[in-house]
């Protein structure tokens, strides 16, 4: 099979979790340029709009759905928009999570529920409720979680910043990957994570005003995470390219983590 055929995406559908804006966006650009009817879900309407208008101008087939995945009742309702309009889904990026700053001893009890909720358990259930209805009633399916390099390590001590819920719930996120790819791998599923070390996001931008400088001395790439990055191995998750890799957490942090 040539590489292009490995690569291409033409007649799938992914759902990008978060995809409206920051590595979402960049990850749904990525799948779509190669192919895949997109699918974005996000909380802010406002932003849907403003993908929605980018992807038109590509002209990339675009549905926008505003939800609120730490609202778990409305998972299946989010799926049956999609399956509605597109009748099925391939490529389930589940890209959508929260942080919060806190030392350990003074990490407030609502802080760590929302995390866990929106980072671990409503990853679990809206990959259930795509495998049921979409993936493995039609044997194929692929499934991207994107940690992070803080699920594979503790806080550095000098940064001054703890993230215990962040790091507990993107590490409990890689293990998730591991144990889903090993049960769905006889439907032809495949479950890999990414775990970006540090983008300028939203998300990020508070701790990076605090620790950038550092991180980037401390990178071999000597820089953050740019707007191409996650590009590729999105698109190699996403395609026939990946299909003898599951379970895998990959980092594309620039080499920070091995350092």
């Amino acid at each position: 099979m040539k590489v292009q055929q490995l690569l291409t995406l033409e007649g799938k559908v992914a759902l990008i979790t978060g995809g409206s804006r920051g590595i979402g966006l960049q990850m749904a650009e990525a799948l779509g340029e190669m192919g895949a009817k997109l699918a974005l879900s996000a909380r802010k309407q406002t932003e849907l709009d403003e993908a929605r208008a980018h992807f038109d101008k590509l002209g990339i087939p675009c549905l926008t759905v505003r939800n609120d995945l730490s609202d778990f009742a409305s998972i299946p309702a989010l799926v049956d928009a999609i399956l509605g309009h597109y009748g099925q889904i391939d490529v389930l990026v589940n890209n959508a999570g929260c942080s919060w700053g806190a030392p350990a001893e003074d990490h407030p009890d609502e802080a760590w529920h929302k995390v866990m909720n929106l980072d671990v358990s409503a990853q679990f259930f809206i990959s259930r409720e795509v495998g049921k209805r979409s993936m493995i009633p039609r044997r194929s399916g692929k499934i991207i979680n994107i940690a992070s390099i803080a699920g594979l390590g503790g806080n550095v001590p000098h940064w001054g910043m703890g993230t215990i819920g962040y790091n507990t719930a993107k590490g409990a996120l890689v293990n998730f990957t591991r144990a889903l790819a090993a049960e769905w791998g006889k439907y032809n599923i495949q479950v890999n994570a990414i775990c970006p070390g540090f983008f300028p996001t939203k998300l990020s931008q508070g701790l990076l005003d605090h620790i950038e400088q550092s991180y980037v001395d401390q990178t071999p790439a000597h820089r953050l995470g740019n707007d191409d990055d996650l590009k590729g191995l999105t698109l190699l998750l996403a395609s026939k390219a990946s299909d003898y890799m599951s379970g895998q957490a990959i980092a594309v942090d620039g080499g920070f983590s091995v350092t």
